[in-house]
């Protein structure tokens, strides 16, 4: 049952405490990525690693998710969303503020690893409990306020990190620690729906496969493997390494640059409901695609900072109505006593974007250089629009 039909006071959705203890999980599960990318050019020389190595420290962080997040999402369905998601959030914190007292890049990448797996589950459940609380028109708009608040966490974050990094390349690293407090708001507040679910894992799990085997959903599990390999590969990467090795940015500066496209994403996906009343689902994703691509054409040919300001106007539009629209699509075709176990496959299917983007976009820089990484991105955006046509 929609949970606002329920509400007598009938708030705006963003009032809602529920919504707002998500609002507040979100942002703490972005920070794992985003919070730490404006060190790169500074980790890569103080650290004494290579600029292609670097990424590592995303993909060991996505890798979990791939393995965990559908057997969270089975374990969600059956015993319910926060015997998950309040662990999650504790290990995170402690794994993620650890990273500040180490200095030796293995090590690192070993508590990265398992910051990671705090994180696997927290993505696609703050998703699954939306589509419990939400339906229609609201989830859409719920979607979209959510895809907001990251995006104004992913364009802050950059900054803080940047900032933080001019002091020392470690300090970023410190501020997971908020999940610790998170964790225990959601223990004593969040209050959602919980699945009756009786069946047999093994009934369970087919049903779920009957589900993803749908010809929509196989295209737009595609289209998120497709977008976080862009994501994470062309632009999370690679382009703090342009704005570092090509314009001799400080981490404050490139920090800021990012932060410019995450609050231009965070301004789109807050209008996402009025958006939804001009363009279909379908024709917001085509747009998306071709901005995307428009984008990444540009960045190689910048002359210098100020105009970086076209592209990120750009990106950020394309990101703000892309993810958020997708994720949306998929939490509306799983019903609710299997939609975490739907949403955390669907998860993993980005987290393996995500995990290959800075593997892949790895190889490109070393046989093409940092510009063929922007054009690989366009030529994968260009594919999405392609299998986009086809929903």
């Amino acid at each position: 049952m929609n949970y606002i039909k329920k509400n007598k006071n009938k708030k705006r959705i963003y009032l809602d405490i529920n919504l707002q203890i998500i609002f507040g999980i979100t942002l703490t599960y972005i920070m794992g990525v985003s919070i730490i990318t404006p060190a790169f050019p500074k980790m890569v020389k103080e650290l004494n690693i290579s600029a292609k190595d670097i990424g590592l420290l995303i993909t060991v962080f996505s890798f979990p998710g791939i393995l965990l997040t559908p057997l969270l999402g089975v374990i969600a369905d059956r015993w319910g969303r926060k015997k998950i998601i309040i662990p999650s959030l504790m290990l995170f914190g402690i794994a993620g503020g650890a990273c500040f007292f180490t200095r030796d890049f293995t090590l690192l990448l070993i508590l990265r690893l398992i910051q990671g797996i705090g994180a696997a589950p927290l993505g696609s459940l703050t998703v699954t409990i939306i589509g419990d609380l939400y339906s229609g028109k609201e989830l859409v708009a719920a979607m979209g306020y959510n895809s907001s608040v990251r995006s104004i966490g992913s364009a802050g974050y950059p900054a803080i990190g940047g900032a933080l990094a001019m002091i020392s390349w470690y300090y970023p690293f410190i501020l997971p620690v908020i999940a610790v407090p998170i964790g225990f708001l959601a223990l004593s507040h969040l209050k959602t729906p919980e699945p009756k679910n009786e069946v047999y894992i093994r009934e369970h799990l087919n049903i779920v496969r009957r589900k993803l085997r749908n010809r929509q959903v196989v295209r737009l599990l595609a289209i998120g493997i497709i977008s976080f390999i862009m994501l994470t590969g062309s632009y999370m990467t690679c382009f703090p390494l342009l704005l570092g090795n090509s314009f001799s940015a400080s981490p404050l500066i490139i920090g800021l640059i990012m932060a410019s496209v995450s609050l231009i994403a965070a301004i789109t996906s807050s209008q996402l409901g009025k958006i939804t009343k001009l363009f279909s689902e379908r024709n917001i994703l085509k747009i998306s695609f071709i901005l995307y691509a428009l984008a990444l054409l540009v960045i190689p040919f910048i002359p210098q900072l100020g105009l970086f300001l076209i592209p990120i106007l750009i990106f950020g539009i394309a990101h703000g109505i892309n993810v958020p629209v997708v994720q949306s699509i998929l939490a509306g075709l799983a019903p609710m006593k299997y939609r975490a176990t739907f949403m955390s496959i669907s998860g993993m299917t980005f987290r393996i974007g995500q995990t290959l983007g800075p593997l892949l976009m790895g190889v490109v820089i070393s046989v093409w250089g940092i510009s063929g990484a922007f054009y690989a991105g366009a030529a994968l955006s260009i594919v999405m629009f392609i299998i986009i046509l086809g929903l």
